[in-house]
């Protein structure tokens, strides 16, 4: 089928794990996923790698730090440098570990990159507002784009006021070069949406969208329960490189 966008009204429901439950009660309908055609049907052309990356002094730091966090948490090194040895470090944990256990991973390499300390004191200067919303979303595009890829700041409507709170990311850097579903799903949106709401209490809905790489990271918005988020029951790409090279079964 054609790509399309799926609105959803959920009722109270607790949020994900590594934050403590509380009741959320939307107050709008609000897209929770993107179903794409079929991944049979996806190609060549879609599939192969159209970013050049130049990346400066910033992000082969925050690339570096990074993929030797992964590395760490994972207990497994590689020799490769730049980007391609974030993607090493990731299709090894895609490899080792089950979907669960790859989002500890990430989460243990997330809380090795970035100090708590420093978690803290943001989250209690910068609670949930609209402000914070429009912040975070400007602060992502301008910082992550070396993981992210090209990405701009949309608007939405929270509660009839019309906000920058979205990022619009045009083809994701990591997907591009992974090529694989249960990589984006497993060591990308699940662990960050729990990391994000878990150090600095603001939730994230990470939506991507198969067909064409991009996604949408909506600030302010409480991700789906596992069972409803159409991203989860996307079977991944005929040409996915993991797949492809290792015979895994990436999304268990």
């Amino acid at each position: 089928m054609d790509a399309k966008m799926i609105s959803h009204k959920i009722n109270p429901t607790p949020t994900i794990a590594h934050s403590k439950p509380r009741l959320i009660k939307p107050k709008q309908n609000f897209v929770v996923g993107v179903l794409a055609r079929p991944s049979d049907n996806i190609g060549e052309e879609t599939l192969k790698k159209t970013n050049v990356y130049k990346d400066n002094w910033f992000d082969k730091l925050a690339i570096n730090h990074l993929s030797k966090s992964v590395q760490a948490a994972t207990g497994i090194s590689n020799n490769k440098s730049g980007f391609d040895s974030l993607v090493e470090a990731a299709t090894v944990a895609s490899q080792k570990f089950s979907s669960v256990q790859q989002h500890e991973v990430v989460l243990e390499a997330l809380d090795r990159a970035f100090p708590r300390p420093i978690l803290s004191m943001i989250r209690k200067v910068m609670p949930p507002s609209k402000l914070a919303r429009e912040y975070f979303a400007v602060f992502t595009t301008l910082f992550f784009a070396w993981l992210l890829g090209p990405s701009e700041v949309r608007e939405s409507e929270v509660d009839g006021k019309r906000e920058k709170n979205i990022v619009y990311i045009k083809k994701c850097r990591f997907l591009e070069e992974t090529n694989c579903v249960g990589m984006c799903i497993n060591l990308c949106k699940m662990p960050s949406q729990m990391f994000i709401k878990d150090s600095f209490g603001m939730p994230v809905n990470m939506v991507p969208n198969f067909d064409d790489m991009s996604c949408e990271m909506i600030f302010g918005q409480e991700p789906p329960l596992s069972t409803h988020d159409p991203a989860l029951n996307q079977p991944c790409y005929k040409l996915c490189k993991a797949k492809k090279n290792h015979g895994t079964n990436c999304l268990n």
